[in-house]
């Protein structure tokens, strides 16, 4: 790793400085193709968890002295990309990516780049505002394949907000837009997302029809495997929603084997944080605690994810009686949610240490 690069210039170092066009090199080359958990290369490009402070020095220099080069502001998106599948956290860019001139070629992938950044920490509130920000522009500028792409995620937003009917009609846009396009790939993923919604929305049928769909879709042209370990997660929710308890289990464990594969940390948290849950409902208590542990294992470079697993241990612990330890677990997720500005998680955390302190004030009967 190399020393800090702010020890070394600022914003006002000369673009032809010799030890900044090295590092701009060094970093540039390693940034310069996006990546994903599909692609080549993505378990290599964890570099960035122990570079990214220096990266984004670097990026904060270059974009002030040249804030109207395309290919800065595409590294700069490329950057926002690493963070989000390995590094979860904001960036001090947010202001000067807004603040770039809506006909800036690289400001709507720019704000889409920091709307995951912005779902990667739970604020979705933010998220959506960036991605109807880039979806404007992306309208404006005829990219068809750009506006479904986000529609689809605005309509996850949307769904993470509780937002089902918004957030149905974008993806039903989406897949029209993808079908236009002959773009398969696309279509699944917004399947996908309509498969989510309409399960969050209580319509389970419907959403296994479009989940079912989707496995059909991905496995007859040989989709992308996140895609479809994402699919067989979300059917594992909806058999579990409709009390099909060993079809939940199986969907949940073919999702394990891909996710584990390919060593996805964000997959592998949510997989087994939905097993928790499950057991949770079955009371196999033994079995709850194993899987909290494992979905902990897969949080460490996430903060929101571990506020996630934190609020699940409380839940644990006051299904058990546990009430001051719930306590002081509630309090510790609902920090972390503050912290990073997720509203929606800090009100349900907020609503379960309600119900703990409720518990907390009467004694326990036999019947609990």
């Amino acid at each position: 790793m190399l020393a800090p690069l702010r020890d070394y210039f600022s914003p006002k170092e000369p673009l032809s400085s010799p030890l900044l066009r090295m590092t701009k090199e060094h970093y540039f080359h390693q940034l310069s193709v996006a990546i994903g958990p599909s692609r080549p290369g993505f378990n290599e490009a964890r570099w960035i968890t122990s570079e990214d402070v220096n990266v984004e020095h670097l990026l904060d220099v270059f974009t002030s002295i040249d804030a109207s080069s395309a290919d800065v502001w595409n590294v700069c998106a490329n950057f926002m990309e690493h963070l989000y599948w390995h590094k979860p956290r904001l960036v001090v860019l947010g202001p000067k990516i807004e603040g770039l001139p809506d006909h800036h070629p690289s400001k709507p992938e720019c704000l889409f780049g920091l709307s995951r950044l912005f779902r990667s920490i739970g604020n979705h509130v933010e998220e959506k505002r960036a991605l109807t920000l880039a979806l404007k522009l992306w309208r404006e500028q005829g990219d068809y394949f750009q506006v479904a792409e986000t529609l689809r995620f605005l309509s996850s937003a949307n769904r993470m907000l509780g937002l089902h009917g918004e957030g149905i009609a974008q993806a039903k846009e989406a897949l029209g837009i993808y079908e236009q396009l002959d773009n398969k790939s696309g279509q699944t993923k917004a399947l996908r997302e309509l498969a989510s919604l309409l399960h969050d929305d209580g319509q389970l049928d419907a959403a296994e029809e479009a989940a079912s769909r989707l496995i059909d879709l991905s496995t007859s042209t040989e989709g992308e495997p996140f895609t479809l370990c994402s699919c067989y997660r979300l059917l594992g929710e909806i058999c579990r929603s409709k009390g099909e308890t060993e079809k939940a289990i199986n969907h949940l464990e073919k999702a394990l084997g891909i996710a584990s594969s390919f060593s996805w940390d964000g997959l592998l948290f949510w997989i087994h944080y939905d097993l928790a849950e499950l057991f949770l409902d079955e009371d196999r208590f033994d079995d709850v605690q194993a899987a909290i542990d494992r979905a902990k294992s897969h949080a460490i470079n996430s903060p929101n994810r571990l506020g996630c697993a934190i609020e699940l241990q409380a839940r644990f612990w006051y299904r058990q009686y546990r009430f001051e330890e719930a306590k002081a677990e509630a309090l510790r997720a609902a920090d972390v949610y503050e912290k990073l500005g997720a509203a929606r998680d800090l009100e349900f955390c907020r609503a379960l240490l309600q119900d703990i302190e409720k518990k907390m004030k009467k004694p326990v009967t036999s019947g609990g």
